[in-house]
């Protein structure tokens, strides 16, 4: 299947590695089918998801225990029911990443993770209601700590 997009151009897709968010995304219902796309660089561990849908949609996204170690919200069972997540290790969580054009700005929403089932690929966009988790939790001087000391442990390749 080739999909085209805005940022990536044309995109040949194994359709076995679409993402179906069962109730769409926050602010975007109408999209449910993605794919995740990584950074060819592997720049600050941000991917993306792409819609199929819609060209011009892609959302940076990252793996929330980059930025934030401690990350484990409570998500009820019931909201997980519709992933299909048969094994408790077989998920994944991301979060969206926000950069405005003043980077030192760029934060992640901690308050509404995705959920993607490794098994069904089905996902959810999931709101916490938890203290310390912010929607716009900064990141700019962690990624850029983190990076000073990949590049100061010869670590950068």
């Amino acid at each position: 299947m080739i999909i085209e997009t805005r940022l990536f151009g044309e995109i040949d897709v194994d359709e076995s590695k679409l993402i179906k968010f069962v109730s769409g995304i926050v602010g975007f219902p109408d999209l449910t089918d993605f794919l995740l796309i990584h950074d060819s660089e592997g720049k600050k561990g941000i991917q993306w998801l792409q819609s199929v849908q819609e060209p011009a949609f892609a959302m940076p996204v990252m793996n929330p225990l980059l930025v934030k170690e401690d990350y484990n919200p409570v998500i009820e069972d019931e909201l997980l029911k519709p992933l299909e997540i048969t094994d408790p290790e077989d998920f994944l969580v991301l979060v969206t990443v926000t950069v405005p054009k003043e980077i030192e700005n760029m934060s992640v929403n901690l308050m509404a993770p995705i959920v993607i089932s490794g098994e069904t690929r089905k996902a959810n966009q999931i709101i916490v209601d938890q203290e310390g988790y912010e929607v716009k939790y900064p990141i700019y001087e962690i990624l850029k700590a983190a990076e000073k000391m990949i590049n100061s442990c010869g670590m950068n390749t």
